[in-house]
């Protein structure tokens, strides 16, 4: 060991942020265990790498004691003396005890602590920068699958998509790049374990506010997410500034900003909608694309009672009642669907006589469905509202 060895702990303290004291510590603790190894002492010992020089020097410990049990750790007064006459009983002395090949052991010994060292603290720099980034998104290449466990290469590391957090439609080819949600970063034995998300409704946040400069200046704010991955979501939205539409901001000139999203999740239908403060009209945007009649709330039960035209019962309720489903999940409210001719046969069979529709709230936006619906599944802030957007890779609509 020389000054090349300093000269190489100085560099890696530059280059990778690791402490050359650090390291010369750490050698000096396993320079300890290879000496008792290699030359079966079980000595006292101390070891000292030289800060300037990189030279290695061994030192005994001995207790100065007038009567000897064990001369490995114990020196009798008279020899303590004959080395310095100050010593007394109970002093600990140092002496060196280096051996002659003692350079080569060490240089092994350092080479394998210091690149031991570096892994450690590239598994440490690479667990604080992407657990700091939970809740993010990141772009990997598909390497592999393992177990139906799909590994991306993010560049330094590997993240894990587990098939909980995979769209059951979606299939992976080696070479692909997708982006993911980091949803935990743990700490194994092996490094950092990165498990990301496709299902993720904070997924969908991300992508918009990578496409839309609105709401990553928080101009226009993402109020509630709902997602059956693969299939279809909902996502509400409301503008700070009354002079941006935040519907037409999302979607972009020519939908262009809705396209890429959609994209990214594999041709995912998506209804963009205006979130409102009156829960009655959020619940009729949230039921887009289907026209709604009226809207009761019983806050108490937290259950909207929706009325639309009979022609838009079924759009209100949606194939096998997703359209009704999401806008629950996307509100927070139980939902109630009839069609109007319900509400007359059973005003009439009730005899109230003709239904008033006056009496209901009018809204001339969106529907909901046929049987009451509730929330369930992975949502996001359970608020949102408007106007109906549904992105395949929609063109020339909603460029407001």
């Amino acid at each position: 060991m020389n000054t090349e060895l300093i000269g190489a702990l100085k560099q890696i303290e530059r280059e990778k942020g690791i402490s050359s004291e650090v390291l010369i510590e750490a050698i000096e603790a396993a320079l300890i265990s290879a000496y008792r190894r290699n030359f079966g002492s079980a000595q006292n010992v101390r070891i000292s790498v030289d800060r300037q020089t990189g030279d290695v020097k061994v030192f005994a410990r001995k207790v100065v004691t007038d009567d000897v049990k064990d001369p490995k750790l114990e020196i009798s007064l008279e020899e303590a003396r004959a080395l310095n006459p100050g010593y007394v009983i109970g002093d600990e002395i140092e002496y060196e005890v280096t051996p002659r090949d003692f350079g080569r052991i060490a240089a092994q010994t350092a080479k394998q602590v210091v690149v031991q060292r570096i892994r450690e603290a590239e598994r440490g720099i690479i667990y604080e920068e992407y657990y700091n980034r939970e809740g993010d998104i990141v772009t990997g290449i598909v390497q592999r699958s393992e177990h139906k466990n799909v590994f991306l290469d993010l560049g330094k590391t590997e993240a894990i998509l587990p098939p909980s957090e995979q769209v059951p439609t979606e299939t992976f080819r080696h070479g692909d790049r997708i982006k993911a949600y980091i949803t935990e970063v743990k700490k194994t034995t092996k490094g950092p374990a990165i498990l990301v998300s496709r299902t993720h409704p904070g997924l969908l946040k991300r992508l918009f506010e990578l496409e839309v400069p609105e709401i990553h200046d928080g101009i226009v704010e993402i109020k509630g997410i709902a997602r059956e991955p693969g299939s279809r979501s909902k996502m509400s939205v409301h503008s700070r500034d009354e002079q941006v539409d935040p519907v037409g901001a999302c979607v972009g000139p020519k939908g262009i900003r809705v396209h890429m999203v959609v994209t990214e999740l594999r041709g995912e239908k998506l209804d963009i909608i205006r979130w409102d403060k009156d829960p009655a009209q959020y619940v009729a945007n949230a039921l887009s694309p289907a026209k709604v009649t009226s809207v009761e709330i019983e806050e108490g039960s937290k259950t909207a009672r929706v009325i639309v035209p009979d022609n838009q019962l079924s759009l209100a309720i949606g194939r096998e009642g997703q359209n009704a489903r999401l806008a629950a999940k996307l509100t927070g409210y139980k939902i109630d669907i009839k069609s109007e001719s319900q509400i007359k046969a059973k005003a009439a069979q009730d005899g109230v006589g003709e239904w008033d529709d006056r009496a209901h709230y009018r809204t001339g936006s969106e529907g909901v469905q046929d049987e009451t619906f509730e929330e369930t599944g992975r949502t996001e802030e359970p608020e949102q509202g408007d106007q109906g957007f549904e992105a395949q890779p929609t063109p020339d609509e909603e460029s407001e």
